[in-house]
């Protein structure tokens, strides 16, 4: 299908949506003064998810009157990453900015970003939590934790409580495309890519309306994304269990031993059970472990996309270039340089 590809804006903010019916009206009361002051051409892409409930329905409504308002619909969840990816791909500014839609992350961060980027001329610009005071203990812990365990996994690079509110260069943008990830991690995958990059501090803000989009098992499963996708640290715990496992075993063959040469009487039935089951536990996580990554290699050799773009309201406008390259999104040939 034929998308049509205009000229390249300024500004490009990238917002991935899941049932926000509550709280697009604040975003959009909240965004638009923001971008409006900025005093540059911008496009607002908000990427439907696959919602449920009338978020699609709710984003046209406001795009009435708001011609930056572009609507990306996926034809089914996909998640949040890959929303997020179906954005940044097309996005057609020559910066662009990820932000959630729930308003945790203030919009106006918006132009201190813009203006660190011009400034300083880094590529790269993240927004860095420096109060979360409105999240519970138990989220700030969990934070806490996985940030920990992700410098120690891709290195002292990563900035800590930096989520998905950063702006990116064109330079950056036209890099990620490029990459053969099926399912990324940008908190990790954009410091790993060792850009130029500055930090702006923001307080965080509780939601503005709706319901939390990371529940507990959406955490955990980020926390394993992120570790899968950036590590081999959990097959090397394998391989040390399984080293462990078998100087257990043998340590019990000596006292076996030397308990049959000096004639002590050994409960074999319990001995044995706990030795087979400890074998077998150790066994199973290991070719757990060793099945989620071949299982990963499986998906990218298979190559295919990790959403499905249903609909694009930049298809309905007249433009300049239409082009169909499979995943309709914006090519601008070679990369176009952010800063000047």
């Amino acid at each position: 299908m034929e998308s049509v590809v205009p000229r390249m804006t300024t500004l490009s903010v990238v917002i991935p949506m899941f049932n926000e019916t509550a709280v697009i009206p604040a975003l959009v009361a909240r965004l638009r003064p923001v971008l409006d002051a900025l005093g540059v051409d911008y496009e607002v892409v908000a990427v439907d998810d696959g919602s449920r409930d009338d978020t699609v329905s709710v984003l046209f409504d406001h795009g009435r009157d708001w011609p930056q308002l572009r609507v990306l619909r996926l034809r089914r969840n996909s998640g949040h990453q890959a929303a997020l990816t179906a954005g940044l791909h097309r996005a057609i500014g020559r910066w662009v900015v990820s932000l959630d839609a729930d308003l945790q992350d203030p919009p106006e961060t918006i132009a201190e970003m813009l203006r660190v980027a011009r400034e300083d001329g880094v590529d790269v610009v993240y927004g860095v939590r420096a109060d979360r005071s409105t999240d519970t203990v138990f989220k700030r812990n969990t934070a806490r934790g996985y940030y920990w365990l992700m410098r120690r996994i891709v290195g002292g690079d990563l900035p800590a409580q930096a989520g998905d509110f950063r702006l990116l260069s064109r330079d950056v943008i036209e890099v990620l495309r490029r990459l053969p990830e099926r399912a990324p991690v940008y908190r990790l995958l954009v410091p790993s890519l060792g850009f130029p990059s500055a930090e702006v501090r923001y307080d965080r803000a509780a939601r503005a309306a709706g319901e939390t989009k990371y529940p507990l098992r959406r955490m955990v499963a980020l926390a394993w994304e992120s570790t899968a996708n950036f590590s081999a640290a959990p097959l090397r715990l394998a391989t040390w269990l399984g080293m462990s496992s078998f100087l257990l075993c043998l340590a019990l063959i000596v006292f076996g031993m030397v308990a049959h040469v000096s004639g002590t009487t050994i409960p074999g039935w319990t001995s044995m059970f706990v030795a087979v089951l400890l074998l077998s536990g150790v066994q199973l996580v290991c070719l757990g472990l060793l099945g989620e990554y071949v299982g990963r290699i499986y998906a990218t050799v298979q190559n295919r996309p990790a959403f499905h773009v249903g609909f694009d309201s930049l298809d309905k406008l007249p433009g300049a270039e239409t082009v169909d390259d499979g995943a309709r999104t914006p090519n601008f040939g070679p990369a176009v340089s952010a800063h000047g």
